[in-house]
């Protein structure tokens, strides 16, 4: 049989030299793009390597492809570059099958053909929507496609041995019993040659031995350090593992758990349920949905709760369904919306955690904006301990589905922002930054002091109204709310934008009302200072040295700014504040803490979404009182009650003189009832047993017969 092979390639070897003696300019070049000049590796030559565009979809129909999407201008991606070049150049001139021949370049034998396997490459700058429709986030990103479907997706630069791995688990797969054990030698990256033959079977064990050999005398020398190598400062570690491979929800014992999830920093997204649950069986579907598009992206599990009572317990269950997401020792629950797009854009965002806090430049950046609405930017130079960056990877968890965190030293972008003390952050919201306050390197460790300041402005200047986010939206201000409608795309863009606007410049003026009362007092301070030293009183200038100035004692009534999708809240826009969308984008200011609302301008004309309609009625509903008459969003009882809420939390001294006057009347009142009780059975007693009647008269009489 490998006698008939054999005399077949030769065949085969003489047809094309004949060919190529008849037609020397027609070399094939494997249906890959010539623009590039051809290059040389192990004396063969490399036509350029196919750069798709558009039509991306029609060429990796067919066959196993592995892309690279990159962009020229990514600083990663062009130290990449000869790495993935060089990975190219050496699977194509590879032999599949071994031959004594030197110059053995038969189609049959031919790399690309024996597999059905290519690589190419995207142009992420002029095929910016391709990249876009693939699904590309990050560059470089690499995909393996088969027949058309993604299989693995692996972000960011890898090394070569990473890659060839994965290449061989690829070219095993499509022809079982090719590949043997321990690889293929592997150039060093940017060289033009090495050995492509398949090693033996005997060559391979030895490699093999030689490799545990030096693997486990590494591990062993390496053992004491391994506690110092914490930060998991490259991604090497979760790429070279295939999370989810099957892409469904792994069922959880409590060994399997502790096993895969608690003893490794592999991410995962639980969910805790029990079969009974009519919530769980509701969103089971969307979860297998979820748990497929995950595949190789996210490891997805589920614990029933009836059968491991003692792990929910331990996980602090305390409902179904609960989703929790886990990395190592960490977690974070998911309160979101069940729907299958919710999840996956959750698991999405979860997936970047394992691969750590990337860093930034200012170009990178500033791309960022262009998607993010919310970016943290930590500020580190070279003076940053570890320390430091293990406080930062612990709010990585917390930030899933809020807001992107990134952390830079660039020089730019600390010039940008006016940055000359490190560690700081800073969050950009729609390209406004606002700073952490807190300078001390001690406290910038306090995760739970960042946090909270983080919590306080993750939100977007105008984010959706979802009802995972109504609370934090609506509570404890005035909110104003824009009533939009997605199905009129060109009035929505404009409407979300011209909010947009109108918030900045609200925040602005805001901002510098705020310096303009600081400078008020800071001058009145001073004032009493002088006054002090021109009479020379001392107790009156230390007085006056002692008073602070403190802005959060000054009562402000705070403004957001928001808008909802009125078509798919309709039912609660109609029923609340008795708007219709399909009549018109319209705004309302709503005051939840005291359930009412304004739709009107002053004029008596519904509030609309431009800049002069919302400014000039927010400043007369923030008046005190409002200058425009409020509507109630509740029945006449609770109107009633939340406007004695609002009266005594207006007016408190006369409020508690009102509740001591009630009490009086109220205690007088009691006291009044119980004599006038007690009078009606006395009065009988009087008539019966009066001294002068009944003595006198009865008494009398009696005496007289």
């Amino acid at each position: 049989m490998r006698a008939l092979l054999y005399s077949l390639l030769s065949l085969a070897t003489l047809a094309t030299t004949l060919a190529a003696d008849a037609k020397p300019s027609a070399a094939p070049k494997d249906e890959l793009d010539d623009s590039e000049p051809d290059t040389v590796f192990n004396a063969q030559t490399v036509p350029p390597m196919k750069e798709l565009g558009p039509g991306i979809k029609e060429e990796i129909a067919k066959g196993n492809w592995l892309v690279e999407y990159y962009s020229p201008m990514c600083p990663h991606c062009m130290a990449f570059k000869p790495t993935w070049q060089t990975l190219y150049e050496f699977y194509y001139t590879s032999k599949p099958i071994a031959s004594k021949s030197e110059k053995d370049e038969d189609s049959l034998n031919s790399f690309t053909r024996w597999y059905d396997f290519k690589f190419a490459k995207v142009n992420c700058v002029t095929a910016r929507d391709t990249c876009s429709d693939m699904g590309v986030e990050n560059f470089p990103t690499i995909m393996h496609y088969k027949d058309g479907v993604e299989v693995k997706k692996m972000k960011g630069a890898q090394d070569l041995q990473t890659l060839s791995t994965w290449v061989e688990d690829i070219l095993e797969a499509a022809r079982p019993g090719s590949r043997v054990k321990g690889g293929p030698k592997l150039p060093k990256v940017g060289a033009n040659s090495v050995e492509t033959t398949p090693a033996t079977k005997e060559e391979a064990k030895e490699e093999a031995k030689k490799e545990e050999v030096a693997s486990s005398s590494a591990a062993e020398s390496a053992a004491p350090s391994a506690s110092v190598e914490a930060k998991p400062t490259k991604p090497t570690k979760p790429n070279t593992k295939n999370p989810n491979p099957s892409g469904v929800s792994v069922p959880l014992t409590a060994e399997k758990f502790q096993k895969l999830v608690t003893n490794t920093l592999d991410p995962w997204f639980v969910k805790f349920y029990a079969p009974w649950c009519h919530h769980c069986q509701a969103m089971a579907p969307n979860w297998n949905l979820m748990s497929r598009e995950m595949r190789g992206k996210l490891n997805v599990g589920e614990v029933n709760c009836d059968v491991e009572k003692r792990l929910c317990k331990d996980a602090h269950v305390k409902g179904y369904p609960t989703l929790l997401f886990f990395r190592g020792g960490e977690r974070i629950e998911y309160n979101g919306l069940r729907g299958l797009g919710d999840l996956i854009d959750y698991a999405d965002n979860a997936v970047d955690v394992g691969s750590g806090v990337p860093d930034v430049d200012l170009e990178s950046f500033h791309k960022m904006e262009e998607t993010e609405e919310v970016i943290f930017v930590y500020f580190y130079d070279h003076a940053t301990t570890s320390e430091d960056f293990l406080a930062l990877e612990r709010l990585t968890l917390s930030l899933i589905g809020h807001a992107k965190l990134v952390k830079t030293k660039d020089p730019e972008m600390s010039k940008l922002f006016k940055i000359s003390t490190w560690p700081r952050l800073m969050v950009s919201r729609d390209g406004k930054p606002s700073y952490y306050s807190v300078l001390a390197p001690k406290d910038m460790r306090d995760a739970r002091k960042v946090l909270n300041w983080m919590k306080s402005v993750w939100l977007p200047i105008v984010p959706e109204l979802t009802s995972s986010n109504a609370r934090e939206i609506m509570d404890g201000k005035l909110v104003v709310l824009g009533i939009l409608s997605r199905e009129r795309t060109s009035e929505f863009e404009s409407a979300k934008r011209e909010m947009k606007k109108v918030a900045m410049e609200w925040i602005d003026k805001q901002t510098q009302m705020f310096q303009l009362e600081r400078q008020e007092l800071r001058d009145a301070k001073q004032l009493r200072i002088e006054e002090a030293e021109d009479r020379n009183d001392q107790r009156a200038l230390r007085a006056a040295k002692g008073i602070r100035i403190n802005m959060d004692e000054i009562e402000r009534k705070a403004v957001g700014f928001a808008w909802v999708d009125g078509v798919f809240w309709e039912r609660w826009i109609r029923t609340t504040y008795g708007i219709d969308v399909k009549e018109g984008e319209k705004v309302v200011i709503n005051d939840e803490d005291n359930r009412r609302y304004w739709d009107v301008t002053i004029n008596g004309e519904p509030i609309r979404a431009s800049r002069t309609s919302i400014l000039e009625t927010l400043s007369k509903v923030i008046a005190n009182p409002p200058k425009i008459s409020p509507k109630s969003t509740t029945g006449s009882f609770e109107r009633f009650f939340f406007n004695i809420r609002g009266f005594c939390g207006g007016h408190p001294w006369i409020a508690g003189v009102g509740v001591v006057a009630l009490l009086t009347v109220v205690s007088l009142w009691t006291r009044s009832r119980m004599r006038r009780k007690t009078f009606g059975n006395t009065g009988g007693f009087f008539q019966l047993g009066e001294k002068e009647g009944l003595l006198g008269g009865l008494n009398g009489g009696g005496k007289v017969d």
